[in-house]
């Protein structure tokens, strides 16, 4: 970049034309010439500061250069706010994708108590009012010659985000899981959103609305039905930088998500407890607890199913 042609070095050409009579003292100057190059906004200010405290009769110089200080800095930021909004329109739909992938392996108990693989994959794409999330999980396991447990999950959630804390979202999604009774399970939902809270290390947001759900039951039969769902998804970093070898850090991390929906016939919720311990920059390990409820299960089937995950994580 071209340093002549910055708005700070604008402000500093316009600085030197100053009259005589406006001028500051060299050492004076000099002081706040370097505190500026450091584009540090609390320094710069401290020195300003320091400046008026000393040099009582410059106070007006001292401002005005404080105000051109600012007015370069605010154009500095709307140039590179206005860039990376263009960039975002522009990219093409492949683009701005960020995930995760995870495997592992699980202990399941309720309708059968084994210990198998799991595996899953989470993508998310934002935008500058829309995101668009795809999630999918498989857990399966074979033993003697027969299939003992096979679970999968997979839906697509967009979102518009209307203000800073409002969302509208939508939802499809697909389940399967025999020995709970179904062969296949659809769902479909919309409705509105709330961030409870977004601070950093934690973050709370909640999603309700109406839903229209078909299942497809393992003895041939299947049913449709309206029903409601309720959503959150929580996340909670409980602490930060805490060393565990020489050249790793740790960050544990609670987090959960749960997802309710009610029909007339059948409650269902998915409940998700986790905990994330960072390797490095792009790797974790992970430590969940779901639970999987049906209230009116089909035929002997248990109503509760429950599963202990540990996999590792590798972000991008």
């Amino acid at each position: 970049m071209n340093f002549m042609s910055t708005p700070l070095a604008s402000a500093a050409l316009l600085l030197l034309a100053a009259p005589a009579s406006a001028e500051l003292p060299e050492g004076v100057q000099a002081m706040i010439d370097a505190a500026i190059a450091t584009e540090d906004a609390k320094k710069v200010a401290t020195v300003l500061e320091l400046a008026r405290a000393t040099h009582p009769d410059d106070v007006s110089t001292i401002d005005a250069i404080e105000a051109d200080w600012k007015a370069a800095q605010a154009q500095k930021h709307a140039e590179a706010e206005a860039a990376r909004k263009k960039a975002i329109r522009e990219a093409g739909f492949f683009a701005r994708w960020s995930g995760e992938g995870e495997f592992g392996g699980f202990h399941s108990t309720g309708n059968t108590e084994s210990i198998g693989v799991t595996t899953a994959l989470k993508l998310k794409r934002e935008g500058l009012n829309w995101t668009h999330m795809l999630r999918a999980r498989a857990d399966y396991q074979r033993q003697n010659g027969k299939t003992s447990r096979e679970q999968f999950v997979a839906a697509y959630e967009p979102r518009w985000q209307f203000n800073d804390d409002m969302f509208v979202y939508g939802l499809a999604q697909f389940e399967r899981d025999r020995l709970q009774g179904f062969e296949a399970r659809y769902a479909a939902s919309g409705g509105l959103g709330y961030k409870v809270v977004e601070d950093d290390g934690l973050s709370l947001s909640v999603k309700a609305g109406p839903a229209w759900r078909i299942t497809e039951y393992t003895d041939g039969t299947s049913a449709s039905r309206i029903a409601g769902l309720f959503g959150a998804d929580f996340d909670w970093q409980i602490v930060d930088g805490l060393t565990f070898t020489q050249d790793a850090n740790a960050v544990a991390e609670g987090g959960g998500e749960v997802q309710v929906l009610v029909d007339g016939n059948n409650t269902s919720i998915n409940l998700v407890s986790g905990l994330d311990l960072r390797i490095s920059e792009k790797l974790r390990s992970r430590l969940s607890y779901a639970v999987d409820y049906n209230s009116n299960p089909p035929g002997d089937t248990l109503s509760t199913d429950t599963l202990t995950r540990f996999s590792v994580v590798y972000g991008f």
